[in-house]
């Protein structure tokens, strides 16, 4: 058996509980990890709530988590890139909120001795989807990125993937975080009334591309300020999306797998010495409620990560 963290049934984070559930065993092209820190994020508390119904559905009780950080227990047919105690991690489809977590051995990757648990926990979803949609935008060097909400995990991933790339970013924040994202190489701009005549001021050239990455209403904004719809791209406003014809990614485009590449980017940042991921909060797996309650709160700098 193995401890985990479920829901079961949607609600608010209160219906999480502790459960045990079978030691899963790894399939063919499967890795089982005994997990030592998994990632939170928005997508874990819009999934719990319900809000995600039909777009990710789940089958009750249902344990969250979709990054995890580990050591290899146990490896499936078809797999030669791992062996147990190997130190990993990576991105799963939901269960990482477990001593236990089942991953494709194509969605791992090893952890280096240098990079700490929770930072590895911190990786896989955000670097993902960095990576994913500077491509979906098509971002090129030399042009210039609006991201909304900047200081959260994407954000502080995207930033430096973008930078890495020459890609020019402007990142709305609220003041606090302002100086964070000068560090991350971005230019901040506050968000809320008069946003528009202050990323105009900011980037004089205007802006190629619009990411929203903080669900707030600012997408017709965004179209103005982009030119046309096809150059803004929300991960967080699927309403939004529908309402004004704008594409909405909360996966891989086509199939495609950005996984490999995303962690590569990271790990070559990390190798740099350039890797900046701030953990927000640290809780034991146990306070997942309370992890929850801090994500859907907002003004989250960084990764909240739960240790197992």
């Amino acid at each position: 058996m193995t401890k985990a963290i479920a829901f079961p049934r949607y609600g608010d984070a209160d219906v999480l509980r502790p459960i045990e559930l079978d030691l899963p065993a790894p399939g063919p092209g499967q890795v089982r990890v005994a997990v030592r820190a998994v990632g939170v994020n928005p997508l874990d508390h819009k999934v719990r709530s319900g809000a995600f119904d039909g777009i990710f559905p789940v089958t009750f009780p249902a344990v969250p988590g979709y990054e995890v950080a580990g050591v290899v227990e146990a490896v499936g047919a078809e797999v030669t890139a791992f062996a147990p105690g190997d130190e990993v991690f990576g991105a799963l489809m939901g269960g990482g909120y477990a001593e236990h977590a089942l991953l494709d051995a194509d969605q791992v990757v090893a952890k280096p001795a240098t990079l700490s648990w929770e930072e590895a926990a911190a990786i896989p979803v955000a670097a993902e989807t960095s990576e994913r949609v500077l491509d979906v935008l098509d971002v090129r060097s030399g042009e210039t990125l609006l991201v909304h909400g900047a200081a959260g995990a994407v954000g502080t991933l995207l930033l430096q993937f973008a930078r890495a790339r020459g890609i020019t970013v402007i990142g709305t924040a609220s003041e606090a975080n302002h100086a964070y994202l000068r560090e991350l190489g971005a230019i901040p701009v506050t968000y809320g009334e008069g946003l528009a005549e202050r990323v105009r001021a900011a980037a004089p050239g205007g802006v190629d591309r619009v990411l929203d990455a903080a669900g707030k209403g600012v997408l017709p904004l965004s179209v103005e300020l982009a030119g046309s719809a096809e150059r803004v791209l929300t991960i967080a406003d699927i309403p939004g999306a529908q309402e004004h014809g704008i594409r909405f990614s909360g996966g891989a485009e086509g199939g495609e797998s950005y996984h490999g590449r995303a962690f590569a980017a990271a790990l070559a940042l990390h190798r740099a010495g350039t890797l900046r991921l701030p953990l927000h909060r640290v809780l034991p797996l146990a306070e997942a409620a309370q992890a929850h309650r801090i994500s859907e709160d907002g003004h989250v700098r960084g990764k909240i990560v739960l240790t197992v």
